[in-house]
């Protein structure tokens, strides 16, 4: 991110984030913010009835959507984390891997922030037992088509690799029943295209999880923008940096191993050891799950641990043998594949592993540009479609990228590290922008994004840089303001005939910025519950008006500028993009590509 004075905008100190409030306050005046605050003196809290109210659809829902989710991983726990059960009732969960199906019901027990994000079923129902919640929850270990022959099930949420989502999601629609499907859309445009026309042809809602459509935070940022506020907005910045490194890389999970007893894996150490420090090294990391097995069991059995600790490491020792049953799935079965690595020694990829670490790999995920960057872009082209007076999406200009594998070893294909420069059409480009005719090809927005690995200072977010202000976004749960260029300067309301303003006072010194922070103190929800809540509320009521926000053409957009941004890193050029990349009905499509019509899509 660039840098203020002394310090990077996403580094600032807490006495900065909170100096100058009152004046943050005056300038957002009576805006959503007066709202939030209104809403949470009446008791109301993020992420139970706050969205509703300010998004405007429905409080409650007489009968809660008859849900099957399919995929409870990573993101699949998250979403069910996010469930409302007064909106959702969940009936079936579809997984192959015996651990994701614990985590599903008991939640995640590794970490204090795992268990926050991942509570699992029987704490968001209510039922004390795994037995007990299977009564109310079918569990289906094979073939997901089965959950969707299912004549109860109403509705699918899909949280499989990114691959998958297309054939997921198409034969979910042919079923009968509505879907949400995590982000990206698809793994390719013309997969995307061809999930819209099977959506419009079936008439079933077609929901993409780009949950900041439904973040608070954000769309009060959108607010500030559509006030005027930041005048004409003429730069985005934004970043997603993250320590990861080799040896401790979130996307490479350990890959389960036969359970063997605790005196052969040590014998296992002992003879590793002989052959050297490398060879102990490469054992202890391919046993890794077990080594852990055995220390967790340990903490619990110890007479030195207490009753409520021997309680939390019983929980982690039952969520370790689970993960480590993973060993049993046969996942070439289900399509993954084995691959040989180019790593000059011949290393084979197994499809086990390929299933588990399919984030690395092209053929089955897309990278940092579909796991990270589609929600920036995603976020930033909010931000510019803002400035048009009916808020329909602006679609990029161009985009030029480089990506490469700067810090990891030739163990996956994903890049570690991606910079992205994207143009979109600005205020005054366009003479009439339903035709294209173009007034002034100069006035452009230039949105720059990077996400690394190795380094992460400076965290995520954005930064919306416009000719009277600069609004900060970071980490989806803090906003600031700044007025003009100067990051030592307050903020004050100057009223004029053109609605409000913003004027630079300047305070002179090393005065702190006059910094805003998000509306709603404490946790603040990041759209996970209001994007699951809308779309329940839209299949119980179903009209042509009631439609997720991210519907298929918004979903569609976001992927293709992300999916464009990685064969521009491919290519090594600059790529303009064509608006017949964006039409569902057009068969053009980046990749070349023509999509089936609906009709022949079984």
């Amino acid at each position: 991110m660039a840098l203020a004075p002394k310090k990077t905008i996403m580094n600032l100190t807490p006495e900065e984030r909170t100096t100058g409030q009152e004046n943050f306050n005056r300038v957002i005046g009576d805006t959503r913010r007066d709202f939030l605050k209104k809403g949470i003196a009446a008791g109301v809290v993020s992420g139970a009835g706050l969205g509703s109210m300010y998004f405007g659809y429905g409080a409650s829902i007489d009968n809660p959507v008859r849900v099957g989710i399919i995929g409870t991983g990573d993101e699949g726990s998250v979403l069910i984390g996010a469930l409302n059960p007064g909106y959702i009732e969940v009936k079936a969960i579809a997984d192959i891997r015996p651990y994701n199906i614990h985590r599903a019901f008991h939640g995640d027990h590794y970490s204090a922030s795992a268990h926050k994000a991942r509570p699992g079923l029987m704490e968001k129902y209510g039922w004390k037992t795994e037995e007990e919640a299977r009564k109310a929850v079918k569990v289906y270990e094979d073939r997901y088509e089965d959950l969707l022959a299912d004549k109860d099930i109403e509705a699918v949420i899909i949280a499989l690799p990114l691959h998958l989502h297309d054939v997921a999601a198409i034969k979910a629609m042919r079923a009968g029943k509505h879907v949400l499907t995590e982000k990206l859309m698809g793994h390719s445009v013309h997969q995307c295209k061809e999930m819209a026309r099977v959506s419009a042809e079936t008439g079933k809602l077609l929901a993409t999880g780009h949950q900041r459509h439904y973040s608070i935070l954000y769309d009060n940022a959108v607010d500030t923008i559509k006030r005027g506020l930041l005048g004409d907005i003429h730069h985005i910045r934004a970043q997603w940096h993250r320590g990861n490194l080799p040896g401790r890389d979130s996307w490479k999970q350990p890959i389960p191993t036969e359970l063997v007893t605790e005196e052969e894996w040590k014998q296992g150490v002992r003879k590793a050891r002989k052959l050297g420090k490398e060879a102990e090294q490469e054992y202890r990391s391919l046993y890794k799950l077990v080594e852990e097995l055995y220390a967790w069991r340990r903490r619990r059995d110890s007479p030195k641990t207490s009753p409520r600790d021997r309680d939390a490491w019983a929980k982690r020792v039952a969520q370790k043998e689970k993960q480590l049953e993973d060993f049993r799935v046969k996942a070439a079965d289900y399509g993954y594949e084995e691959k040989t690595l180019q790593d000059g020694k011949g290393t084979k990829r197994s499809p086990l592993e390929e299933l588990i670490r399919w984030r690395l790999w092209n053929r089955t995920g897309g990278g940092l540009m579909a796991e990270l960057g589609s929600h920036q872009l995603d976020a930033a082209s909010i931000f510019i479609s803002s400035q048009r007076e009916d808020g329909s999406k602006v679609l990029p200009l161009s985009v030029s990228a480089i990506g490469g594998r700067h810090l990891f070893p030739p163990d996956r294909d994903a890049d570690d590290h991606v910079y992205c420069h994207f143009e979109f059409p600005g205020k005054g480009y366009y003479q009439d922008y339903e035709t294209g005719e173009i007034a002034d090809e100069n006035k452009k927005i230039v949105v720059s994004y990077s996400s690394i690995n190795g380094n992460g200072f400076g965290g995520y977010g954005e930064v919306v840089l416009g000719t009277k202000g600069t609004l900060i976004l970071e980490r989806e749960k803090e906003v600031m303001l700044y007025s003009g260029s100067s990051t030592s300067a307050q903020v004050a309301v100057k009223k004029s005939s053109d609605g409000p303003t913003l004027d630079t006072t300047d305070s002179g010194g090393d005065v702190a910025a006059a910094v805003g922070q998000a509306a709603v103190e404490g946790d603040v929800s990041r759209g996970y519950t209001e994007e699951i809540e809308h779309w329940a509320w839209c299949i119980r009521n179903p009209a042509p008006e009631n439609q997720p926000r991210c519907h298929p053409k918004v979903a569609l957009a976001d992927a293709v500028i992300a999916l464009t941004s990685n064969q521009a890193m491919r290519e090594r050029k600059l790529i303009t993009f064509k608006r017949e990349w964006f039409d569902i009905d057009s068969d053009e499509t980046p990749e070349g590509v023509k999509p089936r019509a609906a009709k022949d899509i079984s």
